[in-house]
């Protein structure tokens, strides 16, 4: 049980910093706009780095754990990483290219990162016996709540990009490798089923459940590139009250992943997803129409709480067999992450056409197809309820 016990705590905690990094980076991106003088097309194509260095790099990680483990791969996503990370930031003294090539890298690192503690988290729900990976991505919610907070605050105080972000992503590499051998050893993909990557393409739960996360995905990340700078550009706000209202968001999605768990349990996944779903839909009306500061606010704090389950509970469907989980968490968040390919392009070019803040309504309309993938996670729940 300690060893249980150390291994959720590790996992926990690489959660959080994986978030606590890629928020650092995300209250940097009004900065990286201004200083490089982009329009909004513009900079989706530079954000689009990062979803082109994650894809090349998902669809490998569930063949690299099964061969090396978690520990192991999770290390490699944290260096790559920070490398990449201190790179975008040295780059944002105004040198275009490093910050793109930074960003690509820092793609790489933190899609590897993440499917490698998606798979231990998995792991650790088995073996807890319940649900949990909810709170495991309310520990990258939180992440970024302090990635966020710290970011506004050091944004009012001028300090560097380079110095902000260098220390932050050092200091997540060190606590990574340091915690990450508490990580329980996963079940290994057995040798005849050593085309098991290849197969899970080719499930169609698998692909559904991917279209799923795709566009919960795109809701989330929405949010996580283009909130600040909506609100800056559509509310007059600063760029630190931007990336303020992005810290509330963060901080509503992580309550809802807290308060989500244990009714997942209860209700079941189809109904929660459907639920927040709706009112993430509802938020976003709200962030664009709503004619007083306090229901923008009420908004943001809605689709927060709305975009909080669709990832995680994507990531436990996925890994509910232990011998293909690693292969059908890379193939889930590969297609996932295409959400981050397609997302900031198009929210970017909408944005240059109806403005930024309108451009959120995109989000709102592509929930309504979503829904009709989300069942693909009632056959896990009548798996494991008829002990399959």
């Amino acid at each position: 049980m300690r060893e249980l016990t150390s291994a959720r705590n590790a996992v926990a905690l690489s959660f959080f910093l994986n978030g606590l990094v890629f928020a650092s980076w995300v209250s940097r991106i009004p900065e990286a706009r201004s200083t490089f003088a982009l329009s909004n097309g513009q900079l989706g194509l530079l954000l689009l780095a990062i979803a082109l260095g994650s894809l090349i790099a998902l669809p490998t990680t569930g063949a690299a754990i099964n061969r090396w483990g978690t520990v192991r791969v999770v290390r490699v996503g944290a260096v790559t990483a920070t490398v990449g990370l201190v790179l975008a930031a040295i780059g944002l003294g105004d040198l275009l290219p490093a910050t793109t090539v930074g960003l690509f890298l820092y793609g790489v690192g933190i899609g590897v990162w993440d499917v490698a503690m998606n798979v231990e988290g998995a792991e650790v729900e088995r073996g807890l016996g319940r649900t949990i990976m909810p709170r495991f991505h309310a520990g990258f919610s939180g992440g970024t709540v302090v990635g966020a907070l710290l970011g506004a605050l050091v944004v009012d105080l001028a300090v560097p990009a380079s110095l902000h972000l260098t220390a932050v992503a050092v200091l997540a590499l060190v606590v990574v490798w340091l915690t990450s051998p508490a990580f329980l050893p996963i079940v290994r993909t057995d040798p005849a089923h050593a085309g098991s990557a290849l197969q899970a393409w080719l499930e169609p739960r698998t692909l559904l459940i991917g279209m799923m996360v795709l566009a919960l995905a795109i809701t989330e990340g929405t949010a996580n590139d283009w909130l600040a700078v909506a609100l800056v550009d559509g509310h007059g706000a600063s760029h630190a009250v931007g990336v303020a209202g992005f810290a509330v968001f963060v901080a509503a999605m992580t309550l809802g992943r807290l308060v989500g768990t244990p009714l997942i349990d209860r209700f079941g996944r189809v109904a929660m997803l459907w639920s927040t779903m709706a009112v993430a839909g509802l938020g976003v009306v709200l962030i664009v129409l709503g004619p007083h500061p306090a229901l923008v606010v009420v908004g943001i704090v809605l689709w927060g709480a709305g975009a909080s389950l669709g990832f995680p509970v994507g990531m436990s469907a996925a890994a509910d067999d232990p011998v293909r989980a690693a292969a059908r968490v890379s193939v889930v968040s590969t297609i996932g992450y295409a959400a981050f390919l397609a997302g900031p392009p198009l929210l970017g070019f909408v944005g240059d056409e109806v403005g930024t803040l309108k451009a959120l309504l995109v989000v709102a309309v592509l929930l309504i197809p979503a829904a009709l993938v989300v069942p693909a996670a009632r056959q896990q729940e009548l798996n494991r309820a008829s002990g399959a």
